[in-house]
């Protein structure tokens, strides 16, 4: 199975969070801790999420196409 671009993900405006980021959120209390990525208007994050949508459904396209190939190449 292929890897995903990071940069193409669904969540991509999310920050990627792993245990040791809970464990400080715990930690922290100004409220600060987590930073998102940001778009310079809310058209370009439109933009983004729409392009970033759509790339994974050519990649799923793709790996199901291959797939069917894989398994029917012999009919």
């Amino acid at each position: 199975m292929n890897k995903r671009n990071t940069k193409n993900r669904t969540s991509f405006l999310l920050q990627k969070n792993d245990f040791v980021v809970g464990i400080g959120s715990v930690l922290n209390i100004s409220g600060s801790y987590f930073e998102y990525n940001y778009s310079k208007s809310d058209k370009e994050a439109d933009y983004k999420a729409i392009y970033s949508d759509w790339y994974n459904v050519g990649i799923d396209i793709r790996n199901s196409n291959n797939k069917f190939e894989e398994e029917n190449k012999d009919k």
